[in-house]
């Protein structure tokens, strides 16, 4: 920059010494800016984290609501195992109910006669029931998986 009028000494050093404040001046905000950054900076870090950390808690609790659901289903599945032991029995007797179905002695319009009669209904009813046992025992087969998946939900 050049000047047209001479500075004197002390000319020279205030306008020096207003330089040196102004920068001074700028150096403090710049100070300050950087300081402010910092915070930011950390701030923004454990945002990060918070962000992960509620994606976790999302995941954990969708996993709790499908625990909530397989326990209270593992809890039906003992009363189904009970169940599914007893067919074994139950097939295994509607099987004779053939056999017992041709002993009863029938009458001209083809209706069981005398104590056929309690034999025959109580096969149809023996029968009808085994037939739903191998769903009952095919469905029991999934709860041992089940129950000892359940098992986790508790840990």
């Amino acid at each position: 920059m050049s000047h047209d009028i001479p500075l004197s000494k002390e000319a020279y050093r205030e306008a020096m010494i207003f330089t040196l404040q102004r920068a001074a001046t700028h150096c403090n905000a710049l100070q300050h800016t950087a300081t402010r950054c910092n915070t930011l900076q950390r701030n923004a870090t454990h945002c990060n984290a918070l962000q992960r950390t509620a994606t976790h808690c999302n995941t954990l609790q969708h996993t709790a609501t499908h625990c909530n659901t397989l326990q209270h289903t593992a809890s039906h599945c003992i009363t189904l195992q009970h169940t599914a032991t007893h067919c074994n029995a139950l097939q295994h007797t509607a099987t004779h109910c053939n056999t017992l179905q041709h002993a009863v002695i029938y009458d001209r319009g083809n209706m069981p006669i005398g104590s056929g009669i309690h034999t025959a209904t109580h096969c149809n009813t023996l029968q009808n029931t085994a037939a739903h046992c191998s769903t009952l025992q095919y469905t029991t087969l999934h709860c041992n998986t089940l129950q000892h998946t359940a098992t986790y939900c508790n840990i």
